[in-house]
């Protein structure tokens, strides 16, 4: 927090590179992107743009960038499967943050699926960035802004008594503490919004321990090397996907004790720091090469963790939603993909 604002006093007086701008407003680059993704995914990922990227952005030429989906944002799919969602007495909001809004809409699906098969109605209402990207750029202006937004499209939802999960870890964290504290913002409806947010896994292991959460898992025979994120931590809830997923017959979870990946945000894919955040993220690494060859893919809570998890050890990472969802049966882990989709 003294680090935050000592920067945000910095960007007040000195203002702020425009890499940093630009890695700040992931929302609009990811609106942008979603209108024509195969342009933009060569745009950002051809061995030219790169190099440029790196010598007049200072954006690390290897550095593991998103890829826009090109089947459609969440939003979208969302909307079109409306008729077929689940309607019922019990309902949860859904945040889904911008990384899923535009670059993996399959973890929102498969987080819909999840909470449908628990028998609750999913309600997406209207949101934005929940700002953490500019909160650690120092734009704390710019990220009042997008949190005085949150707030009055789902402070209501909370005061209402229904629940608020998100599948990033680093947003719900954002919503339920890093821009209230940082912000000094703490008016009721803020209050309410901070109250009534959870993790997704946070809030499944409530209804696991009332007994509520269906348990009709199907095996699922793998080694599944898991890392907890360094925010999902910092929620200081203990563990909740590892105590879920270690409920799926079959499923091995060998925890990752490995202090951070080294991707901190947008840390890593800056220039000067890509190698030190290759090297942080050495002790994971090595963690997950040291469980054999048997593993073919990690697991972990935050996009850009997984982002980075992937670049450093060339596996597929995937969200512990997406396991569950796999392990009721509606969903299938390599393709990442709904089975009702492909019905």
């Amino acid at each position: 927090e003294l680090n935050a604002r000592a920067r945000a006093q910095i960007v007040a007086e000195q203002g702020i590179p425009l890499r940093n701008r630009l890695l700040g407003r992931n929302e609009l680059l990811g609106q942008v992107g979603s209108y024509v993704p195969h342009l933009a995914n060569f745009g950002l990922h051809n061995p030219v743009s790169r190099y440029l990227a790196e010598k007049v952005m200072g954006i690390a030429e290897a550095a593991p960038l998103p890829r826009w989906s090109t089947s459609g944002s969440f939003g979208k799919w969302f909307k079109r499967s409306k008729a077929r969602r689940l309607k019922s007495d019990k309902k949860v909001v859904y945040f889904h943050g911008c990384a899923t809004m535009y670059y993996e809409p399959f973890i929102g699906k498969a987080a819909v699926a999840v909470l449908e098969h628990n028998g609750y109605e999913v309600i997406v209402p209207e949101q934005n960035c929940c700002g953490l990207p500019r909160l650690s750029n120092g734009e704390f202006d710019a990220a009042a802004d997008y949190h005085c937004n949150n707030v009055n499209y789902l402070a209501s939802y909370a005061r209402s008594g229904l629940p608020i999960v998100g599948t990033s870890t680093s947003c719900t964290l954002t919503l339920k503490e890093e821009a209230p504290e940082l912000l000094d913002m703490h008016d009721e409806a803020t209050t309410m919004l901070k109250m009534g947010v959870w993790d997704i896994f946070e809030w499944l292991r409530e209804l696991d321990e009332a007994g509520e959460l269906k348990t009709d898992f199907q095996p699922i025979e793998m080694k599944l090397p898991y890392h907890a994120p360094c925010q999902y931590r910092a929620h200081r809830v203990g563990k909740p996907s590892l105590d879920i997923m270690r409920l799926i017959p079959g499923l091995e979870t060998p925890e990752s004790h490995a202090r951070c990946c080294g991707i901190a945000g947008t840390y890593g894919y800056k220039k000067e720091k890509y190698e030190i955040g290759m090297a942080v993220g050495e002790e994971l690494f090595r963690f997950v090469r040291e469980q054999g060859d048997d593993v073919t893919m990690t697991a972990c809570d935050s996009e850009t963790c997984r982002w980075q998890l992937e670049h450093g050890v060339d596996l597929p990472s995937r969200h512990p939603i997406e396991v569950l969802a796999a392990s009721y049966g509606l969903y299938d882990l390599e393709a990442r993909s709904l089975l009702e989709d492909a019905a």
